[in-house]
């Protein structure tokens, strides 16, 4: 069945009097999970750096670039699958990793999870998420998985993290790199609020058991918590990790947050599988390059066979289509997907992802595309 289908589910449910329980228009999830959720929460996920004109940057960057749509090309049948890594997804699109999600539903992550091995799209689980890495593996047992990691400035503490990953059945390691410390949030700053002090974010590092020998015995939860900022801030991360990273996993390593094509080209030649464009949703560094006007040239400087993945700013099926068509292999979506779990849990998140995947698929239709490898920089036009 075609995602595209869901656009008939709703309107035949409608004969009888049903309508969607949540919205369709990704613009306005926003406004309806904050709702549902204390400020602090909902500013932890909406919110961006400084004045937020990353943020702004990301969106405005896809407003920029226009369909430019063919006619008469019959497309009956479309092919949205992509390989990555040698698999198959059925549609080019992750979900992201996000933090702490416990924050906005009881399950956190294992409902997201679920929903992803629903959908049989991949999951990236976040370092800092509620609930530990196994667990969530074990809840979702056929998913396909990727594990987020903040590399601990502990060399061990890193090495059990990435080896526990491993057994556990992660398929991949995305390294967030835009994060040497935590940016400059005015909106969690005003509301005085660090999930991982209300207990949200530590699990993975706290648990560890490398992590929890370098402590003492009787060791009581100030404790554990002093040594977790200790290890979790590691502001000298630097390509020597990287390189040394590489000889401790056989997993495919990403590096996410990379804007600049020198970056990504340095990433080549260390020996990383595949890079993600993204300024980290706007959270981390205001006033940057938008991450869709990186992409091309990021595209361009590695070539067209290796792995480049998308990441910021995505909202919608359209904006999907406008990423692929400069170069990204798949897309990361992060926050819609969370106001769908505040919003509903397991099914707001399918509810927002099978939205996004029905939308890219008509989207694809209607521009005059069988298949997104027909898709280039030809399928747009940049507007002033």
């Amino acid at each position: 069945m075609a995602y595209g289908d869901l656009t008939g589910e709703i309107y035949r449910a409608g004969v009888s009097g049903t309508r969607p329980e949540l919205p369709t228009d990704p613009t306005k999830l926003a406004a309806a999970a904050r709702n549902v959720l204390s400020a602090e929460v909902f500013g932890y996920i909406a919110g961006a750096a400084g004045t937020e004109a990353t943020a702004a940057a990301n969106r405005a960057a896809f407003e920029r670039w226009r369909l430019l749509p063919r006619i008469l090309r019959d497309v009956r049948e479309r092919d949205l699958t992509v390989d990555l890594f040698g698999h198959t997804l059925p549609a080019p699109v992750l979900l992201a990793p996000v933090g702490s999600q416990g924050l906005v539903h009881p399950a956190g992550e294992v409902e997201s999870v679920l929903a992803a091995q629903t959908l049989g799209l991949p999951f990236v689980l976040s370092t800092v998420s509620s609930v530990g890495l196994e667990e969530v593996a074990a809840a979702a047992p056929t998913a396909a998985r990727w594990f987020q990691l903040y590399v601990p400035s502990d060399r061990d503490v890193a090495t059990s993290l990435v080896g526990r990953a491993e057994a556990a059945g992660y398929g991949a390691i995305v390294v967030t790199v835009d994060t040497p410390v935590v940016g400059y949030r005015p909106t969690d700053l005003d509301n005085a609020f660090l999930p991982v002090l209300h207990g949200h974010g530590a699990v993975n590092i706290a648990d560890d058991p490398v992590f929890l020998a370098g402590l003492p015995e009787y060791a009581d939860h100030g404790a554990v918590m002093a040594r977790w900022s200790q290890v979790f801030a590691n502001p000298g991360l630097s390509w020597d990790d990287i390189g040394w990273l590489r000889g401790q996993t056989r997993l495919p390593i990403l590096l996410k947050g990379v804007l600049h094509p020198r970056d990504a080209k340095q990433a080549t030649a260390i020996g990383v599988d595949g890079v993600i464009v993204s300024t980290h949703g706007g959270r981390q560094v205001d006033g940057t390059i938008a991450a869709l006007d990186a992409l091309p040239d990021i595209r361009a400087e590695v070539g067209g066979d290796f792995p480049v993945l998308f990441d910021s700013g995505v909202r919608s099926g359209v904006d999907v289509l406008k990423a692929l068509a400069l170069g990204a292999d798949a897309v990361l979506y992060g926050r819609p997907y969370i106001y769908g779990l505040a919003l509903a849990g397991r099914q707001g998140v399918e509810h927002v992802v099978r939205c996004l995947l029905a939308e890219f698929d008509l989207a694809l239709a209607t521009a005059g595309y069988r298949a997104i490898d027909e898709l280039t920089e030809e399928a747009l036009r940049h507007s002033i």
